[in-house]
């Protein structure tokens, strides 16, 4: 099996190379870019996977509903919609992008683009994930995100991104559809 290339980027999003999957997970700090979908309802919960004992990256945590790696070739909008399709069955063809910012932890390097969708609580979509990827998927209200922050159940990049991303989330939630 050929393993996954993804595209090499500087901060602004411009591809400068590639990268295979091994290489930008092994410590390198080579930039890639990765798509981020955060779930909302009208109240303001938010969906989050717990992400598969067997993962290679923070197995068991829970995390952003969807995030995924960009493919080579591959433009973000894309790999938002295949990422979305992929782990949780949705269509994210309504997710709004919100900004896009470099996230560094111990292991990798990514060029994070955050996207927000926001559902109806009366108009859930059926959602389909993947059990050797995902173990759980569930909505938290807001006051259950804010108690869980730092008791380490959480990814270190989604807590990070949503101390950084809270208050454009509630900007969201509280906007007429």
């Amino acid at each position: 099996m050929n393993e996954e290339l993804f595209p090499v980027v500087d901060e602004l999003g411009n591809i400068v190379g590639a990268a295979k999957r091994s290489e930008c997970h092994s410590g390198s700090m080579i930039l890639h870019p990765v798509v981020h979908l955060h779930v909302l309802d009208e109240h303001g919960n938010i969906l989050l996977q717990k992400r598969s004992s067997a993962k290679d990256i923070q197995p068991g945590k829970w995390d952003t509903a969807v995030g995924g790696h960009v493919d080579l070739g591959e433009n973000i909008r894309t790999a938002l919609m295949r990422e979305a399709g992929e782990e949780l069955g949705i269509d994210a063809s309504q997710a709004e992008f919100i900004e896009f910012y470099v996230f560094q932890s111990s292991v990798e390097r990514e060029l994070v683009y955050t996207h927000v969708l926001k559902v109806l609580s009366d108009n859930l979509p059926e959602i389909k994930f993947d059990p050797v990827e995902i173990d759980e998927v569930r909505f938290w209200s807001p006051e259950e995100l804010k108690n869980s922050l730092d008791k380490g159940i959480l990814t270190e990049n989604f807590v990070m991104e949503y101390r950084k991303l809270s208050s454009r989330f509630e900007e969201i939630v509280c906007r007429k559809n």
